[in-house]
Formats: structure tokens, sequence, C-alpha cells
């Protein structure tokens, strides 16, 4: 049943639980009416019977010899009718007056009798009849007067009242359920069409949008987050096509000089110590090749969430210490000077290896952008619950319209100068996976006289970690 019940569609659907809701609801309607309408003829009975009491006390007069006698007749007396009868008998037992209608009903019993009239609710020869017994006075003496009705007539009129409720139940819930389905239709129309909309919109037309015709209704917020889906997917397709390309092109570059250097050296003959160069430069080429493979790889396994992390408490002042003591040779070369200010005890919990890998990278960019003779400044310090890492160059700096691309990767600025550093263009998406990865966040901005300032901000966390104590796995671009 329950896969039946999942296969049919959204209208069949709707509609069975509109028609199950509404029946339902009719058939409380149809009980509460019922009762109330049984009540309101029951009380209209009593009534008539009360009037009938009333009557028959009117027709009871004393005579000249004490007795007490029945003065109806024909035209006047309300008990000349088959349904209505009327029965009066003295205190003492004896019987003044029986109508032949209520010849079936048993006699009133007189030690049960009050002051205050009680109606009551008798069954007489397979006839349901209702009573009204009470006691009045007549010449001074207590008489015992019962009116009674048949209730056939009222209960023919309920049962006819009971059967058109019950038939045209069903009725009116056929009828819902027709209209309902119409409603569900004309309701989901918008749907189909953004399933037909949908299903021309592939991988080659990712910059088609669904239609929107009313941005308020529950429909159009729905067209509008598959727009957003189709845009983010379109944003992702043309990064991977562009990280193909240029991954492709990187890789096609120290293909193409170790396939020239091998047919230079194959060429001719040459002596041993120039075979010797090309197989030296062959294999800085190899290098370069792999450094970019691994580079590759390591954030494929980024994107695919397989890395993990080896969280302890860092100094963060320590690694920048320790990141400027490993390039400290490059700043040499181009006579830079590179300074390290850092608060004391401004302590992250984070892979240690990672985070010191995105500090190493900012800093090997700012080196490689920076000119000969020039400062690059460090700063680490703590801001509430979080840990700042800024590095400032005194670099050509970073227009605004780059300073978001600047983290893509093989993206560069200056592409000449970049391969000629041996640079891919993957550093600074290294370094902003590695600050995420970490919970924490990078930007870029411009210097306060020129050059760019690289901003590393992450949570610190002030109760102490052990190393090693907490392992996580982690997707490209992820917070923790």
């Amino acid at each position: 049943m329950t896969s039946w019940w999942s296969t049919r569609s959204i209208r069949v659907r709707l509609t069975a639980w509109y028609a199950v809701v509404l029946g339902l609801m009719m058939m409380v309607y149809a009980a509460a009416t019922f009762g109330a309408v049984r009540h309101e003829f029951f009380e209209q009975f009593d009534d008539q019977l009360h009037e009938d009491f009333e009557s028959a006390e009117g027709f009871l007069a004393p005579a000249a010899d004490g007795r007490v006698t029945w003065s109806g007749d024909g035209r006047h007396d309300p008990d000349n009718d088959e349904d209505r009868g009327s029965d009066v008998w003295l205190a003492s037992g004896e019987q003044v007056y029986r109508s032949g209608a209520s010849s079936s009903l048993p006699p009133v019993a007189l030690a049960s009798t009050t002051a205050q009239p009680r109606y009551e609710s008798i069954t007489a020869n397979g006839q349901r009849w209702r009573t009204l017994t009470g006691t009045t006075l007549v010449g001074g003496r207590a008489v015992v007067l019962r009116v009674s009705r048949a209730e056939g007539r009222l209960r023919t009129q309920l049962w006819e009242i009971l059967v058109v409720l019950v038939l045209g139940l069903p009725v009116v819930v056929v009828l819902a359920g027709v209209g309902g389905y119409a409603l569900a239709r004309r309701a989901l129309t918008p749907i189909d069409h953004l399933a037909t909309d949908a299903r021309r919109i592939t991988a080659d037309r990712l910059h088609e949008r669904l239609s929107v015709p009313n941005q308020h209704d529950e429909i159009g917020q729905l067209a509008a987050v598959i727009n957003d889906a189709f845009a983010r997917l379109e944003s992702s397709f043309e990064q991977l096509r562009r990280f193909t390309a240029d991954a492709s092109h990187e890789l096609r570059t120290p293909l193409a000089v170790i396939r020239g250097l091998g047919e230079g050296a194959l060429g001719k003959t040459r002596t041993p110590d120039e075979y010797k160069e090309v197989m030296g430069s062959m294999l800085e080429e190899v290098d370069r090749l792999t450094n970019l493979v691994d580079t590759l790889l390591r954030l494929s396994h980024g994107d695919a969430g397989t890395v993990r992390l080896a969280r302890s408490a860092v100094d963060v002042g320590e690694l920048a210490s320790e990141a400027v003591s490993s390039l400290g040779i490059l700043a040499e070369e181009r006579n830079q000077r590179v300074t390290v200010d850092a608060a004391e005890g401004v302590v992250v919990a984070a892979d240690r290896l990672v985070l010191r890998e995105a500090i190493t990278n900012v800093l090997d960019n700012a080196i490689k952008y920076s000119p000969p003779a020039s400062s690059i400044r460090i700063r680490v310090y703590a801001d509430g619950e979080e840990a700042h890492l800024t590095v400032a160059d005194e670099g050509p700096g970073i227009a605004a319209q780059d300073r978001q691309r600047i983290f893509d990767r093989f993206f560069r600025l200056d592409e000449g100068r970049s391969r000629a550093s041996g640079g891919a263009g993957l550093g600074l998406a290294i370094a902003k996976w590695a600050v995420e990865v970490n919970g924490g966040r990078i930007s870029v901005d411009t210097g306060a006289n020129s050059g760019s300032v690289f901003h590393i901000v992450l949570p610190i966390r002030r109760s102490p970690i052990a190393a090693d104590s907490e392992h996580t796995t982690q997707r490209m671009g992820e917070h923790v």
C-alpha cells in the first residue's frame, strides 16, 4: 500500500487527502446536524405533549355528584386521533377516562406519580409512544392525567433526514474530489512548466534560467532557488573547464621542454658533459612537473575530503617564525628584510603542518612579488576570540577586481614572471584551503602606502588541546 501510494502523482495524492479529510469533516458535520435536528424535533414533540396536557386539563370538570368527568367531544377532543391519546385516573386508582388510541399503553403507576410532570418513552405493541404524566386538581380532587403521542411520524421524518445525509455524503465527497483534482491540476501546472524548462537546460546550456512568473508565491521561490542552483552549477562548470585548461597547459609546458631537450640532445653527437647538462635540465623540468602533480593531487584530496587533520595547540607567532626561517635564503638572495612582530600567547587549535604551509605559501608569494631590497612585515596579534596574522609587502599590489580571483587555481597576475620563478599559480589556492580547513579565513587588501597585505584570521581556542587529540576530515572550502 505504501509503495502504491508513493508512486502516485502529487495531484492524485492531494485529491485523495482532500477527499478523505473532507469526507471525515462531512461525517462529523452530518452527525452533528442529525443530532441537533433530532434534539430539536423531540423538544418540539415534548412541547406538543405539554400543549395536549393543558388541553386535556380543560376537558376535566367536576360533576354535581362530586365525580370528575371528561367533557371532550369529537369536534374539540384532541384525542380524536389514532396517534394521540389521553388517560385520566383518580388518586384512588379509579379510571375516569381512557381514549382508544392509548388503550394499548400500560396503566399509569399511580404510586410513582408526582406533582412534577414526567416525560417518558414507552414501547407498546411494537410502537413507540411519548408520554407526559402529571397530577392536577379538579374540584378539589387529585387527578392523574397522562397524554401520549405516537413517535412513528417523528421517527419517519428523522429517518428520511438520515437517509438524505447518508446518501448525499458520498455524492458531495465525489464532487469535491473532482473539484479538488481540477484545482490541484491547475495549481501544479506551473510546476509542469518548470519541469519542462529544467529538462531543456543541459550542461551546454547552463546559462539559461527558468521563467519566474510570480516571484512572491511558493512556486516562484522554488524557481528562484533552482535558478540559483543553475548559477552555481554554471560557475562550477566554468571553474572546472578553466581548471582543466590551465592544468593541461601547465602540464604541457614542462613536457614540451623535456621533449625539446631530448630531441636536441639526440640531434647530434655531444660530449658527456653536454649530455649531463641536458639531463640536468630535463631533471629540473621533471622536478617541476612532479611538484605540480603533487600539488594537484593535494588539492584533489582536499576536494574529496580525504585529508585528515591532526589538531593541536599551535602558537601562531612561533609558526610564523618557522616559516621565515625556512624561506630566509630566498629573501637574502633578493636582499629583502623580513620582520616578525608577534604577540605572545596567540594560540589556535589547528593542524600544525597544514597551517604552516598556508603561512609559507603567503610569505613565498610576498618574497617573489616584492622588489629587491624591500621589506616584508609579518604581524601576529589577538583580537577578542580571533587570532590575526598579516603579511605586508612592498610589491606592485593587487587590483580590486583581482583580489577575489587571486586565490583561484592557476590564476597569476604576471604570467611570464610566475613561470620564470617556477610558480604554477597554486600557492595561494593551497593557502586558502589550508586556512579554511582549520576554521579560518584569508583575504588580501592594499597596504597603507603600496603593496599588498594578506590577512589570515583563525579562531582562538582557550582550552589546551593535546597533540593529535582530534582528527577530522575536511573538504576544500568547508569550515570546521
